[in-house]
């Protein structure tokens, strides 16, 4: 065991935050801590820490290990290149290094007992600087800068110059190259790309130590823990497993709770009932059983009633009309800044019904889409049109749809002026703002606060087509996956920027990534991405798969063009569809023909030759039928 924290209680006056809190990490185990928003998760790290005193209770580190932390919005402030402010961590090393030179140009003028003693250093320290691994610190620091995103052209960059998530970055990856036994990290995936955050998931899989996490990404929780330890109003529990093993043991547990409460509602109920009725009866040995039921009952140690599940978000969108079946068709978009072309000619089309995700590194011009479409800027080339009836509704991760100097009452009321006051603050309660949070003002909320403002008024727009950049960027677990519902239910159109992955997974029913300067066409969720990735990169963007990925393929080197992309994948779709149908045919038959089987062993059919002879005919025709299927099945299956 290298962490445990026993009974630890904290509250902020009169708001309890954590209570009799105990949990323990073993050594390379790999764990989460997962609550909704101001569920005390990071200030439970900022205890492990000591930057913040416990009311009570003790955490206790194993003697001799060491202990990393990157909070939240950790960034680092220096006049360094990144890639000297990252070999500052290896300081101690590179130290040791020098010595050893130092000790082999001593050792050429030295002889006798004098270089005996040298030698003697020389070579203590030397086999220390293998074992900490001295000789691969710049390939180590490259492999982790190239991985959390930076470029060789980066790393002479100083850091001063950089934005607040490449600050950030930098942090992280001072933190990994330190190699404490046990890493603490609040939010890491927030200023990372999906392939950085799929290379930190393998780093951090493979990491020697022990891993503590807070993070709002599941399919990252999936694929990198094996505990998963819950605050719940301030209740800590330990749940064995990744995140999708927590949420189906979560429901089990709530259940059961739920369940245990009834139950014993349902005892206290019929014991007062007796009570009651031996005690109308007004006789001494009624009054007697009665009284000795009062007291049994009094003994009962009654259970908290499960708390409601009613601080969600709910949000329903319902378009006010519907749109024609073309709702977007974009041709030739083209788009650069400072003579850098982050994309050129773009051509895709958006059909009524569907939820399209855009993905890509960051920096390759994913939001600058949304803001041509919205009209916010102008593309350098192209056009695009929307169709019949569309009316666009759009949230931007800055939130430029608000109005920092109102207050939330007033930026719904200034917005639909036809509404009343209780209309307004039941949307605003829908969203979790309740009381005087309504005259609260927008320049004073959080990002997650400012995200939700934006959402409700998503929500009453009743457009048909919603384009959303980065929906569940502060949104805590909950309110994502009620985002989620919301959007499968939702009749109309939806056009997203994302780097979640679950998200994107749950929601989309197509992906267009943007890499080379063009978009490539994925008819699927995440998974069929994945799936598909490095096979369709081969063959739309060459270039980017021969640097991506090592494949002896040998494609065309020039880059279909959109309309072949739509007719290759559609009939990928046919072929799928073409399967299914022939194995439903299979099925059907094959049960017809164990039916044929059971009535003629049927001593009333067996006996009747006219029966036989009809459903030895039938049977011989669905063999017939079966073989071509067969057949049918096979060349599908082969094209696979």
């Amino acid at each position: 065991m290298i962490l445990a924290c026993q009974s630890i209680q904290k509250a902020f006056g009169t708001d309890v935050i954590l209570k009799n809190a105990s949990f323990h990490i073993e050594d390379r185990e790999k764990a989460a801590i997962v609550g909704i928003n101001g569920a005390g998760k990071s200030t439970l790290l900022k205890i492990i820490m000591h930057q913040l005193d416990p009311d009570s209770g003790d955490v206790i580190l194993a003697k001799g290990k060491t202990i990393g932390y990157l909070a939240q919005h950790d960034a680092v402030s220096s006049e360094n290149t990144i890639h000297d402010e990252l070999l500052s961590v290896k300081a101690e090393l590179l130290a040791m290094e020098k010595r050893i030179r130092e000790l082999e140009m001593e050792m050429k003028s030295l002889s006798g007992e004098a270089l005996e003693s040298v030698l003697e250093t020389y070579n203590r320290l030397n086999s220390q600087f293998e074992r900490e691994n001295g000789y691969a610190i710049q390939s180590e620091l490259t492999g982790v800068l190239k991985g959390l995103g930076f470029t060789e052209e980066d790393f002479t960059k100083k850091v001063s110059t950089l934005s607040g998530g490449q600050k950030t970055r930098v942090a992280l990856g001072k933190l990994l190259l330190s190699h404490p036994d046990l890493i603490l990290l609040d939010e890491p995936t927030n200023h990372l790309d999906m392939n950085s955050i799929a290379w930190l998931e393998t780093y951090l899989l493979n990491y020697s130590g022990a891993v503590l996490i807070v993070a709002h990404d599941r399919y990252f929780l999936n694929r990198v823990v094996t505990k998963v330890i819950e605050i719940d109003q301030g209740n800590v529990t330990t749940f064995l497993g990744n995140y999708s093993d927590y949420s189906m043991k979560k429901a089990q547990v709530r259940q059961a709770q739920i369940n245990a409460y009834l139950n014993q509602q349902r005892e206290i109920k019929h014991q007062q009932e007796v009570i009651a009725k031996l005690k109308s009866f007004n006789r001494e040995k009624s009054i007697r059983r009665a009284e000795s039921r009062e007291k049994m009952l009094d003994k009962i140690e009654v259970l908290e009633k499960p708390t409601e599940v009613n601080t969600e978000i709910h949000i329903h969108l319902t378009p006010r009309v519907i749109s024609g079946n073309d709702v977007l068709k974009v041709e030739g978009l083209e788009k650069g800044f400072d003579n850098h072309t982050l994309f050129s000619d773009l051509n895709f089309e958006i059909k009524r019904g569907e939820r399209v995700a855009i993905i890509g590194n960051n920096g390759t011009g994913k939001t600058t889409i949304l803001k041509i479409l919205n009209g916010l800027l102008a593309p350098d080339a192209g056009s695009f049109t929307l169709g019949s009836k569309v009316h666009i509704g759009y949230y931007d991760q800055e939130h430029h749809v608000l109005h920092m100097e109102k207050t939330l009452f007033e930026e719904i009321s200034d917005t639909y002026p036809n509404m009343n006051n209780t209309e307004i603050r039941n949307v605003l309660a829908a969203f979790l703002f309740t009381g005087d949070d309504v005259y609260k003002r927008i320049q004073d909320l959080s990002g997650g606060e400012r995200g939700r403002v934006s959402l409700a008024k998503l929500m009453l727009s009743e457009a048909n087509f919603i384009i959303l950049d980065e929906p569940t960027n502060h949104l805590d677990i909950t309110s994502k996956e009620i985002l989620e519902n919301a959007l499968n239910q939702y009749e109309g159109t939806v056009l997203y920027v994302s780097h979640d992955r679950y998200f994107i997974n749950q929601t989309a029913t197509r992906i267009l990534e943007l890499t080379g300067n063009t978009l490539v066409n994925y008819i699927g969720n995440y998974d069929y991405y994945l799936e598909k990735k490095e096979e369709l990169t081969a063959i739309y963007v060459p270039g980017e798969a021969a640097s991506a990925v090592s494949s002896d393929k040998t494609e065309t080197d020039s880059k279909l063009d959109w309309q072949q992309q739509k007719e290759l994948q559609a009939k990928e779709r046919k072929r799928k569809n073409a399967l299914k149908k022939t194995e439903d045919q299979i099925s059907a038959l094959e049960e017809r023909d164990a039916e044929i089987d059971a009535l003629m062993a049927s001593p009333e059919v067996a006996t009747d030759v006219g029966k036989c002879i009809k459903l030895s005919k039938e049977k011989a025709q669905i063999s017939e039928e079966l073989a071509a299927l067969y057949e049918t099945w096979e060349e599908l299956a082969e094209d696979e």
